[in-house]
């Protein structure tokens, strides 16, 4: 029944090695406690709300609670679409796909957090460049953005493999002191086309209307 309502509840995004899904309950559940384990090394602050300086049973509650206020805030204009990534089927982490007047700016921008054990292995690129497709190649965006601290060196060589460009820097307050970000962004036509049989997408027709697309 819920399906019928909401069909974004069997939309996924398979490449090679991932699945991208929007987790149900249980599997919120989940990965919510990949976060309470943790996202990144002690000292580091890599997000500008900081939620990974919580306690790891209050990190768990954040991550649930933000997916289920983005559920029901959602209006097919602006939306968030939160989805779990799961390699062989187990919860790694969660990335986002974000729009605002989306039918207009035909922009969004991508968040995204992996469990500590998950770093390094090429996942962060491969559930990123599955949410870049599915944007330009099913949604119809033409421009990806994204901000990330001038001192996040995991996240600036991803953006930069995935052909990113400066556009600019912002400056924001944190814990009492300035942290500066750049700005990224890849328009559709800089965009490298995956070989197609990288993505697989389900779902999409029935949630079509979802996004304004």
């Amino acid at each position: 029944m819920l399906n019928d309502y909401w069909p974004l509840a069997q939309l996924k995004l398979a490449t090679k090695r991932l699945e991208l899904r929007v987790p149900n309950d249980d599997e919120l559940s989940e990965l919510a406690q990949v976060a309470a384990i943790g996202v990144h090394e002690p000292g580091q602050q890599p997000f500008l709300t900081p939620w990974t300086d919580l306690p790891p049973r209050e990190r768990a509650l954040y991550v649930m609670q933000q997916h289920w206020s983005r559920r029901g805030m959602w209006c097919a204009e602006d939306w968030a679409l939160e989805m779990g990534v799961f390699h062989a089927d187990q919860p790694v982490g969660m990335v986002t796909l974000k729009a605002r007047n989306f039918s207009v700016l035909r922009e969004v921008k991508t968040e995204s957090w992996l469990g500590l054990e998950f770093h390094r292995q090429g996942i962060g690129t491969e559930a990123r460049t599955a949410l870049l497709s599915f944007a330009f190649e099913r949604l119809g965006a033409v421009t990806a953005l994204t901000e990330v601290f001038q001192d996040n060196v995991g996240s600036q060589g991803v953006s930069r493999r995935l052909g990113y460009r400066p556009d600019g820097t912002s400056r924001d307050v944190l814990a009492g002191r300035v942290v500066v970000s750049d700005r990224l962004r890849l328009d559709v036509s800089d965009w490298a086309t995956p070989d197609p049989t990288d993505l697989t997408v389900t779902g999409l027709a029935e949630a079509l209307p979802f996004f304004s697309a």
